[in-house]
């Protein structure tokens, strides 16, 4: 009778949980935390490649190969962290991935080997793809449907903010103090979400039983598939491009660490604009955001590689592809969605998670051996030409992929 009772007050939370009248906004705002915690620790790496490739004593290209490892990881993580976590309090596994992330930054910091380095990016890519790949469906449970959207838009605030200031603070104060003070920086902020999130995320109860071959139906639909791979071809241009970014402006223009701190400042923001223009341009149609997006950091690419010694003309490409590369998630995200069936729509983000991933170290191995066969002018190149090919093909193919208006928005994180 007793076991009779207990079944009926899970259940019972399982519907509270579900029809939750009064939204846990401090949940969701622990959930933003996190974001910004991992994604501030993702993106360093492109702002002190530079720093700790010398003080570790390899080659910039090879140190770049930290992003590298996050995204292979983080690929395989977000499409297995529901079946490997299954049953598992949601709330338990949120703080095992924080705690992954104060782990990580603090390897990093006190890394002297490549080795070293890499492992600590392992482990961070295990903490960033199992976020990614649970926050939605956790934001789900956290709040009624009628307050999702402004949900996703509270947690999304978090990749904004790590976007704007993860480059340029981390180029500044790795100037200042040096490049390990940056990943312990990063380790407190971790400290800091893990007991935000201890206090206020309720209990959480697994739920259902994933299955691997949802994942493998969805792969079939020519519609998805043609998602994601211009998510792969585009996004690894961006990435190619983007991790150097750095050694570039110190070799083409020339630029202060300074200077190049406001320039990665001027993409960040560009970034944090693109994204809200994007979100305009996906309410009328996503494949024309993810096209606009491609196709203008194609020109940007162009530019760098024409006039990219000019200091002003580098900073002002370097803001506008920013600002381009704000509207490509939110477009990729969107399309994805509408294309994919209501109720397996999760399964479509895990895949997106996975897309986004691949491309991200895709883009970080083929940049590696660019910047160190050909140089910087060369790994631009590669990323000019990728995005041009991604959004001609989006531009050329889509038309066979229609959308389906009203089915939707954007409700799984990149």
């Amino acid at each position: 009778m007793s076991d009779s009772l207990s079944a009926t007050a899970l259940d019972l939370d399982d519907v509270r949980d579900d029809a939750r009248e009064k939204p846990a906004w401090a949940a969701v705002v622990s959930l933003t935390f996190g974001v910004f915690g991992l994604v501030t620790a993702e993106f360093l790496p492109a702002s002190l490649l530079t720093p700790m490739a010398a003080d570790i004593g390899v080659s910039v290209g090879a140190a770049g190969q930290a992003v590298t490892a996050t995204a292979v990881v983080g690929a395989i993580a977000g499409l297995a962290a529901a079946i490997v976590t299954r049953g598992i309090d949601r709330r338990i596994v949120i703080w095992s991935l924080t705690s992954l992330l104060i782990f990580s930054s603090a390897l990093a910091a006190v890394a002297t080997t490549l080795p070293t380095l890499l492992v600590a990016r392992v482990l961070l890519g295990i903490g960033l793809g199992a976020f990614w790949s649970m926050v939605a469906a956790i934001a789900m449970r956290l709040v009624p449907p009628s307050a999702m959207p402004k949900a996703m838009s509270l947690i999304f605030t978090g990749v904004s903010i790590a976007t704007v200031s993860a480059a340029p603070i981390g180029a500044y104060v790795g100037n200042l103090l040096g490049w390990r003070v940056v990943f312990w920086i990063a380790a407190l902020i971790g400290v800091a979400t893990l007991v935000i999130q201890m206090a206020v995320l309720p209990r959480l109860p697994a739920r259902g039983s994933p299955d691997i071959r949802t994942l493998f139906r969805l792969l079939g639909r020519p519609s998805i598939a043609l998602v994601l791979a211009g998510i792969v071809v585009v996004i690894s241009g961006h990435f190619a491009g983007f991790t150097y970014v750095r050694p570039f402006l110190e070799q083409i223009p020339q630029l202060s660490v300074e200077a190049i701190s406001l320039v990665l400042l001027a993409y960040g923001v560009g970034g944090f604009f693109g994204n809200l223009v994007g979100g305009a341009i996906t309410a009328r149609s996503a494949k024309a955001s993810v096209i606009f997006g491609a196709l203008t950091i194609a020109l940007m690419g162009l530019g760098l590689l024409l006039v990219g010694s000019s200091p002003v003309a580098s900073a002002v490409a370097v803001g506008l592809w920013g600002f381009a590369f704000g509207a490509l998630p939110v477009g990729f995200q969107t399309w994805l969605v509408r294309v994919a069936p209501e109720e397996e729509a999760e399964s479509a983000g895990g895949l997106l998670v996975a897309a986004f991933q691949v491309a991200i170290a895709s883009g970080a191995i083929f940049g590696g051996l660019l910047v160190d066969g050909f140089g910087t002018l060369g790994v631009m190149a590669y990323a000019m030409v990728a995005t041009l090919v991604g959004g001609l093909g989006v531009l050329a193919l889509g038309s066979k992929s229609p959308e389906r208006v009203g089915a939707g928005s954007a409700s799984h994180a990149i």
